[in-house]
């Protein structure tokens, strides 16, 4: 009798664990993204892969049909306003779902979903070999193409991310086209550990408008570019870059930008790229290649990262940026304007100011742009600062300010602030 009493204690005891441990994942969106986050935040972010594990279906199951896939494919909102998810919560029904009840419940209406992220990991099974190769082990969206046709059925505009030239798998697949340590030879790493290959490199470009095709096949509305850009962040005396070497990175990073909307254009797919926040505002390439005017005529929009905390210390006479949300994106978002504009006809914007591109003229010679092609990101992550309700909306509130009006927010943790998001009209 003991030992039976002893084993109903034992199993009763494990079962209390288990259910208080999956009430606790339940609440709590896992962190799979370094973008833009301090060390130590990192630290605080727990990695919840069991959620995944348990949940997520048969990734072997064959999604192919005689009939050929046809997608939606929703116009782009005239007033978009976005979350970004990671491949992980997106391959995560329950987490997944919560996000949706977020869009459907206030005024967002699109979400931009990782196709690639910096592990260069891809997270739906592509049919190219060479894609193929690049599935993610680690947190895959086995049903990505029915996910993306049920988010269009509600309206959702679906973004797909793609990590360009910050790729581990690539780096290290091709050391050729990696950028490379000139000390030894070796594949050169970040302060994050993190591999890049050459923006020179002609075979990645390739590799990046295959996979583009194929997802826009899948059926995602748009494909945003993220880490267009040289690397900044690490032992930067020891970089070689095998293909550009010696080459002036802002000449290379445009003639990517070209090469991607040529190889593109016949595809009719609509494309954004995300530019250093301080590209609205700096009239060199920041050391990492982009010029705003470089990038201008060759997406659909732009997309600033205006994040306040990564602007330094003392940015137009202010102190802590983090001190001043609005400030530091308004001031950003009306030179991106100006610049974007760059004509003496003066432009009237969403909030009826006059904006003349006289007092910024552009840097290059080129075409007057609509601002609407302006598509900041925004920051709902703390770093260096606590971002809640009146810190986003402030941030929002200066990009209509500044005469736009859309917007997409950035949380690699995926933990949005809903009390600054209007409810859903």
């Amino acid at each position: 009798m003991k030992l039976q009493s002893m084993i109903k204690k034992i199993f009763f005891g494990f079962l209390i664990t288990l259910v208080l441990g999956f009430l606790l994942a339940l609440v709590t969106v896992p962190y799979f993204s370094d973008s833009y986050i301090s060390d130590k935040n990192r630290d605080q972010v727990k990695d919840y892969t069991e959620i995944f594990e348990e949940e997520k279906s048969n990734d072997k199951v064959d999604q192919t049909e005689e009939e050929k896939f046809i997608p939606i494919r929703l116009d782009i909102p005239e007033s978009l306003r976005a979350v970004y998810m990671t491949s992980c919560v997106a391959g995560t029904p329950s987490l997944r779902n919560r996000m949706v009840q977020l869009i459907e419940e206030t005024e967002l209406n699109a979400i931009i979903i990782d196709i690639k992220d910096f592990t260069g990991m891809i997270s739906f099974r592509a049919e190219d070999p060479d894609l193929a190769e690049a599935y993610a082990t680690h947190c895959p969206v086995w049903d990505m193409r029915d996910f993306v046709y049920s988010l269009n059925e509600k309206g959702i505009f679906v973004i797909g991310r793609v990590t360009v030239f910050q790729d581990k798998f690539l780096a290290k697949k091709r050391p050729d086209l990696a950028v490379q340590k000139e000390s030894d030879g070796g594949i050169w790493k970040d302060n994050k550990g993190i591999h890049f290959t050459d923006p020179g490199a002609k075979e990645v470009w390739d590799y990046h408008v295959r996979l583009t095709r194929e997802s826009y096949d899948l059926g995602f509305d748009e494909i945003n570019f993220d880490y267009i850009r040289f690397p900044s962040d690490g032992p930067m005396s020891d970089t070689y870059f095998p293909v550009s070497e010696g080459r002036n990175k802002s000449e290379v990073m445009e003639e990517f930008f070209a090469y991607l909307h040529n190889e593109l254009r016949d595809l009719g797919v609509v494309t954004s790229a995300d530019l250093f926040g301080m590209t609205t505002s700096s009239t060199n390439d920041l050391g990492i290649g982009q010029i705003w005017e470089k990038a201008l005529p060759y997406f659909d929009y732009l997309s600033p990262m205006v994040y306040p905390s990564h602007y330094p210390h003392g940015f137009k006479g202010l102190g802590n940026p983090n001190h001043s949300p609005y400030e530091i994106v308004n001031w950003s978002l009306v030179d991106a304007v100006r610049r974007t504009v760059a004509t003496s006809t003066p432009i009237k914007t969403l909030n009826g100011q006059l904006i003349s591109g006289t007092s910024t003229p552009a840097v290059y010679s080129k075409e007057s742009y609509d601002p609407s092609v302006v598509r900041p990101w925004l920051q709902d992550f703390n770093y260096g600062g606590t971002y809640g309700p009146a810190e986003v909306r402030a941030q929002i509130k200066a990009t209509y300010d500044a005469g736009l009006d859309s917007w997409m927010l950035w949380d690699p943790s995926n933990r949005y602030t809903r009390e600054a998001l209007d409810p859903a009209s």
